[in-house]
Parts: structure tokens; C-alpha cells; sequence
């Protein structure tokens, strides 16, 4: 990490996506449909993806390997993202996204029983906390106004859950794909919901057409098309170890501390434990997963 590159492309990413997750519901808020939201963010992946082609002089994989990973971490990616778009509109980002960064205790776990891969100590914390933090955050004190019942839970979780598979299926691929090229998947995969979206859309309803709707929308879910792009060449130029527990613990303070002042709320004490305890599980899950891909490369180099 000589060049200090690698933290500019990071903090480009930790600001970007903590700025994204907290006005992401803005526009919902507005008379935007979710869904269409989804179409809005499907079609700003375009440009980071051409732009990522270009760079590999357009030499992309298409292989059948490459095709089906670069399917799988796509269509995992873009319908967690559907359904991100949709949780976003029953509850607060505050709430909802410090149960999403959790997803790296999937990918850990299920490298743990699927792989064999032997985990550290802190590992094992990070999962306890993370067990811990998820009801904690699921708290719904009497008389609660912000968020009503549970079903947002359930679809919270499948984003947790989709975007932890995704991880795991990911640790492959960058074994035998460019980044730039999983990049070019996951924005194919992402338009190819994007009819699904639009057929879930409730066209009978107002929509608010007007800048506060595709136009505002469109600004901010460029902030994650681009962060993702500059997530790939952090990666490239920094090192793995100090990027994603940069990008993943730092990105929902962001958003959390953001979604804070925009609902002039302080969360209860319950939920502001909980908060602590996602955070700093996912710090040490990130710490975790990306020593294990480094100990990963180091045995293919020495066999």
C-alpha cells in the first residue's frame, strides 16, 4: 500500500454508500415507488460497468464458469437489492441497515461448515455479537410509531442473508475472475429484475414524476453504482484487510448517524446497544473473512 490510492477509491466507497444507505428513502417518501427505484439504480450501473469493461480493454469472461458465478453473485446482489428498496419503506434506515452489514457472519459461517475453514477468536465473537445485535435491533418498545410489526424483519433478514450468500459464492470468483468482470454480472443481473420491479409497481397510485422522483433518485443511487466500482480497485491497490472493515463497519455509521438527524429521533437505549454491537461485529467479521482469503492466497502461491 505504498500509493495512498487505495484509500482515496476507499473512502469514496465508505462515504458514498453511507450517504446512499441514509437517503435512499427519500425519494419513496416523495411519491416514488420503491420499485421504481430499483429500475433507477439497476440503470446507473450501466456507466461504472462500461467504464470497468473499458479499463480490461472490453475483455470480458464468458466462460461458463464465469457466467454462472457471475449470475449467481449478480441475481443474489440486485434482489437483495429489490427487496431493500421495499423494507426501506416500512421502517427507518437507522433500524434496517445495521442488520443488513451483518451479512459477513453468513459468509463466514457458511465457510466455516461448507469449506472447513477454521475461523479466529474473534470470529467467534463477531458472530455472537451479531446473534446478539439482531434482536436487539428487532426491539419494539410499547407504544412504538417508528415501525410496526415484524414483517420488515423477515424481508431485513432475507437482504442479510442473500447479500451473505453472495459474499460466499464472491470468495470464489475472485479466485478466477476479474473484479471488474463480476462488477459487469452483477450490473446485467441488475437490469434483468428490473421488468420484475416494474411489473410489482402499483401504477394505479400517484407517482411522483417531478425532480424529488426518477431524477433525485437517480443522484443518489449513483452514489452506490460508483462506490461499488471504486470497492473494486480499492480492493486492487489496497489491502483487503484494512479495505472491507473500513467500507463495511464505517458505511452504516454513515448512514446511521445520518438517518439520525434526518428523522430527529434518538433510538431507544435497547436499539442503541444493539447498534454498538452490529458495528463492532462487523468490524471483526470483515477482519476476519478477508485474513482467511489472504491465508487462502498464500497456500495457492506456496502449492
Amino acid at each position: 500500500m505504498k500509493s495512498k490510492i487505495w484509500l482515496v477509491f476507499a473512502l469514496i466507497t465508505t462515504v458514498f454508500w453511507g450517504v446512499w444507505g441514509a437517503f435512499i428513502e427519500i425519494t419513496e417518501q416523495a411519491g416514488f415507488p420503491a420499485t421504481l427505484g430499483y429500475v433507477v439504480w439497476s440503470l446507473t450501473m450501466i456507466p461504472p460497468a462500461l467504464v470497468a469493461l473499458k479499463i480490461i480493454d472490453w475483455k470480458l469472461e464468458y466462460d461458463t464458469k464465469s457466467i454462472i458465478l457471475g449470475s449467481v453473485i449478480g441475481f443474489l446482489g440486485a434482489g437483495g437489492q429489490l427487496v431493500l428498496f421495499q423494507v426501506l419503506s416500512m421502517g427507518p434506515a437507522y433500524i434496517i441497515f445495521p442488520i443488513i452489514s451483518l451479512s459477513p457472519v453468513v459468509t463466514v459461517l457458511l465457510s466455516i461448515f461448507i469449506l472447513k475453514e477454521s475461523t479466529q477468536f474473534k470470529g467467534w465473537v463477531g458472530i455472537l455479537l451479531a446473534l446478539i445485535a439482531i434482536p436487539l435491533l428487532s426491539y419494539q418498545p410499547p407504544g412504538n410509531t417508528v415501525i410496526e410489526g415484524y414483517w420488515w424483519l423477515a424481508l431485513t433478514l432475507l437482504v442479510f442473508f442473500a447479500w451473505g450468500v453472495q459474499g460466499f459464492f464472491m470468495k470464489f470468483a475472485n479466485k478466477s475472475m476479474k473484479a471488474e468482470n463480476i462488477f459487469f454480472y452483477m450490473a446485467v443481473t441488475g437490469l434483468l429484475l428490473s421488468p420484475f420491479a416494474i411489473w410489482m409497481t402499483d401504477f394505479s397510485q400517484d407517482i411522483n414524476w417531478g425532480f424529488k422522483g426518477p431524477y433525485l433518485a437517480a443522484m443518489i443511487q449513483v452514489l452506490n453504482a460508483v462506490g461499488a466500482l471504486c470497492l473494486v480497485y480499492a480492493y486492487r491497490y489496497g489491502k483487503a484487510i484494512v479495505v472491507s472493515p473500513l467500507t463495511n463497519a464505517v458505511a452504516p455509521v454513515i448512514t446511521i448517524v445520518i438517518s439520525l438527524l434526518l428523522y430527529a429521533v434518538f433510538p431507544h437505549t435497547v436499539t442503541l446497544i444493539g447498534m454498538i454491537f452490529a458495528i463492532t461485529a462487523t468490524y471483526l467479521l470483515a477482519i476476519v473473512e478477508e485474513s482467511t482469503e489472504k491465508v487462502d492466497e498464500m497456500d495457492i502461491i506456496d502449492e
